[in-house]
């Protein structure tokens, strides 16, 4: 047996009034992800625990099979491993996020989702003015870069942009939850001061002005960590061999700490126009060749952060019909039987525009498999399924057969 995990990022929303009390997957019409449910079973899965932030990073390590209350370490140092970027003992690693302000106000998370080539000059030239034998930037993939603290303290409390548009961004600066790392947070705080001086004429900005768009004028430092100590799947699972097929940085963090292959694909971008097509294709061939497959569909996110109904109800139903439906066709021709799991990391509503940490279904389907009497894939039909509600590694094992 052969494992495929099709993960859309998000995926899972609540009842929108304005459009009858249905979600975006409810809207959406995916018979190939519905025909997953209805010949398969399935559940509910509690992804984050109470005590940690509804986070990305959290979920799909907690999807895995990770106990994240006790390997968690940030996420900026999981976008590290994926850089290559080696982290020495004392490194404090932060995603840093290009970030909008508008009148003092968060505007967006993204930059107005920045290009990548136009967050690199950015990051490169921040490194130039800010950088020094200390502070280290690196410039990742659209708004999403590293920074990196030698000789940091990560007892420091930091907001995910994200969760805050609309607020007064001097409201949410980082602060520290203990004396001794009060130098380091002072020092962020500065960072974020100085870029936006930098920043605020910057060549690509006025660019980015006349064309209409947001302007990336502020660096967001958060979620510190220091180098974590993650067994791979191998040594939990005794998978033989797994990869990992994403456009997010952090995705291809877990999978390298995780011992996953990486696999790129070109034209991935994380939003609603990415390479869905390659994704689905790098997928089957990489479990021609590997035991397990995270296939990391991130639109769907991106859609919810947006508040954008209809675009998340589209991104599904891209979902299902440009990958899903061609998983279903290849894996049906494959000598070798292939077991098939979809469900998201977390739900991001249109309506909060940010994650929650309620539990999110999942449905699993195997050659030769009894199937429950659940008959649509959708927030609430699994929650009548076979295999319950689920949390920590009990997901990954019932999917592996090692439960």
């Amino acid at each position: 047996m052969k494992y495929i995990i099709i993960l859309g990022d998000g995926m899972s929303d609540e009842p929108l009034e304005a459009y009858g009390g249905k979600t975006p997957l409810q809207l959406a019409n995916k018979p190939h992800i519905d025909w997953l449910a209805k010949n398969g079973q399935s559940g509910m899965l509690k992804t984050v625990p109470d005590s940690l932030h509804p986070g990305s990073e959290i979920a799909n390590m907690a999807v895995l099979g990770y106990d994240v209350e006790k390997v968690f370490e940030g996420r900026g140092v999981l976008e590290a491993a994926s850089m290559g970027v080696e982290l020495e003992p004392g490194d404090v690693g932060l995603r840093c996020n290009l970030i909008c302000i508008e009148n003092e106000l968060v505007k967006n998370h993204s930059a107005g989702h920045i290009s990548s080539e136009e967050g690199a000059e950015l990051i490169h030239f921040l490194d130039e003015k800010l950088g020094n034998d200390r502070i280290k930037f690196y410039p990742g993939v659209s708004y999403r870069h590293l920074l990196v603290i030698k000789g940091g303290d990560k007892a420091i409390k930091t907001t995910p942009p994200h969760d805050v548009p609309g607020t007064p961004f001097r409201d949410v600066m980082p602060v520290s939850k203990t004396e001794a790392a009060d130098a380091t947070t002072e020092l962020l705080n500065e960072l974020i001061l100085k870029s936006q001086v930098l920043l605020a004429n910057h060549p690509v900005n006025k660019k980015r002005k006349a064309a209409g768009k947001d302007s990336a004028n502020s660096i967001w430092p958060w979620s510190p960590g220091y180098k974590p100590a993650m067994p791979t799947l191998q040594e939990m699972f005794g998978i033989g061999s797994s990869a990992v097929i994403s456009a997010v940085d952090l995705i291809h963090g877990i999978g390298v700490y995780a011992g996953m292959k990486v696999i790129h694909v070109e034209g991935a971008t994380g939003l609603y126009d990415t390479n869905y097509e390659g994704k689905a294709k790098a997928a089957i061939d990489a479990l021609k060749e590997n035991d397990l497959v995270y296939l990391h569909i991130e639109a769907s996110d991106e859609a919810g952060h947006e508040g954008d109904v209809e675009l998340k109800t589209k991104t599904i139903e891209y979902l299902d019909r440009r990958v899903v439906k061609y998983i279903l066709e290849e894996t049906a021709k494959m000598d070798e039987e292939v077991a098939i799991a979809i469900l998201p990391d977390h739900p991001t509503p249109c309506a909060l525009k940010t994650h929650t940490r309620d539990s999110v279904p999942f449905s699993i389907y195997k050659p030769g498999i009894t199937p429950d009497l659940v008959n649509v894939y959708d927030e609430f039909d699994p929650r009548n399924g076979a295999l319950g509600w689920l949390k920590g590694d009990e997901f990954i094992r019932t999917f592996l057969g090692k439960a």
